[in-house]
């Protein structure tokens, strides 16, 4: 174990994308725990789009000048609790920091699968793939042969859903990302059936292009113009599955896209946005369909591994801007 603990501090709410300078590194050491806590040291770390929200000055946003947050594979060194017994790998969210104590209730152990890595469990096995997992069964509630577009759908939620949505057996799958390199990748490797990089021109003549029967369900990663290009798009009863604005995050004073909205009413389309916190119960779920095709081969993590916690910041700021390929996670360094 190292002599020293690490955290990363947000310094400034950012204007636009935020910079190195938004963060700072804090040295301490290494905390001990109290009666009924543990401490763990940490081994693999999370970074989300969700932080770019927490970032701004919002209810429940992060604080300036104290540790972010955010989920965490550890190893427990040294526990004052026989809940968490010394050597077991947790999941936690006290991450952006080397070290952690925490309670019993604030981490959670974590199953190991024959065959499964462990950092499938902050990607397709984690909070990553319960999202698409969700999206897909319980909010799109999808029906075999149902065809998708899935919008940034090169990050670690769009290859989830894609992988996902193979095996429950939807029909035609289109994707959009950010660079001829992506495209490649969604076609060639997680199983989409055409994809479009969105800088190629305006969203509804690509998507026309790649989708010229239409689609069943969009999940939204991107909003704006992917989204209101999706509203046109969509057959009858179709559905749109929210779950990001990735494309507003850094420009919020942005214009809207124009939304028929006529489109809503005339062709009964249903829209609903999700929380994956609210879905928690559903991880068992997630194991019992996603774990035998993981040991089978026929499902793989698409993850993006970053070596050395120094280098948090610039895996965020990488992941912001779309410098990823599936879930992007950073890994300690020894």
């Amino acid at each position: 174990m190292t002599e020293n603990a690490i955290t990363v501090h947000q310094t400034a709410r950012p204007h636009g994308f935020p910079t190195t300078e938004d963060f700072a590194f804090v040295e301490s050491t290494v905390p001990d725990p109290a009666i009924g806590t543990a401490l763990v040291e940490n081994l693999y770390w999370s970074v989300d789009p969700y932080h770019r929200e927490m970032m701004d000055d919002v209810p429940g946003g992060f604080a300036l000048h104290t540790p972010l947050e955010g989920r965490t594979l550890g190893r427990v060194v040294a526990s004052r609790t026989p809940e968490l017994a010394e050597g077991e790998i947790v999941f936690h969210r006290q991450g952006w920091r080397t070290h952690s104590v925490v309670r019993p209730e604030e981490a959670r152990r974590i199953t190991h699968f024959d065959g499964v890595p462990l950092t499938a469990h902050l990607s397709i096995l984690g909070g990553t793939g319960l999202t698409a997992y969700v999206a897909l069964t319980r909010i799109a509630r999808l029906r075999e042969g149902d065809d998708l577009f899935v919008s940034a759908a090169a990050g670690g939620v769009g290859t989830a859903t894609g992988r996902f949505a193979r095996l429950l057996g939807a029909g035609r799958l289109v994707g959009s990302a950010g660079s001829p390199a992506k495209i490649d990748y969604l076609t060639r490797e997680v199983g989409y059936d055409a994809a479009f990089d969105y800088h190629d021109g305006p969203a509804a003549a690509l998507l026309a292009q790649a989708a010229p029967d239409g689609i069943d369900v969009f999940v939204d990663n991107v909003g704006g113009e992917q989204l209101a290009a999706a509203v046109g798009a969509l057959r009858e009863f179709g559905r749109i599955v929210r779950i990001g604005t990735i494309s507003r995050y850094n420009t919020p004073d942005a214009p809207p896209p124009h939304v028929d909205y006529s489109d809503i009413v005339e062709k009964s389309l249903r829209m609903e946005g999700f929380l994956v916190s609210n879905h928690r119960d559903l991880q068992d779920e997630l194991y019992e369909f996603a774990v035998p095709h993981l040991q089978s081969g026929r499902l793989t993590p698409d993850q993006t591994v970053v070596d050395g916690f120094e280098h948090i910041v610039d895996a965020f700021l990488g992941m912001l801007r779309g410098a990823n390929t599936g879930k992007i996670i950073v890994r300690h360094r020894a």
